[in-house]
């Protein structure tokens, strides 16, 4: 039996969700940076998301060197959406562990961004 579950983030918090199928993401207060890049383009780096399952864990050569990362899914449609950091092998990249690269190419910004 599989699981649907689908958390919703308060319609007073901006907001970025999934593209494809529109579930939430995140709250636009856990934004910690758009200073990343993603394999298709510019991506976000976040503190925590929601409605998102994560891949095996593997070590990865990224732009700031080697990290122990996964995958991560957007958990209604199964969209790729980017990557989570595990473990930095650099003392000067130790801030991601724990946290979330989402590629804008897979997320659009929904509640109040007017």
């Amino acid at each position: 039996m599989v699981k649907t579950f689908q958390a919703y983030l308060p319609s007073t918090n901006r907001t970025y969700s999934c593209v494809h199928c529109r579930a939430h993401l995140a709250s636009h207060d856990e934004l910690i940076s758009k200073s990343f890049q993603g394999s298709q383009g510019p991506a976000y780096l976040f503190n925590s998301v929601v409605n998102v399952a994560c891949g095996q864990t593997e070590e990865r050569v990224l732009l700031t060197g080697l990290h122990d990362v996964a995958d991560i899914y957007c958990e209604c449609c199964k969209t790729p959406l980017g990557w989570k950091y595990e473990h930095a092998f650099e003392s000067s990249q130790k801030y991601k562990e724990g946290k979330f690269i989402i590629e804008l190419a897979h997320m659009i910004k929904e509640n109040g961004w007017d």
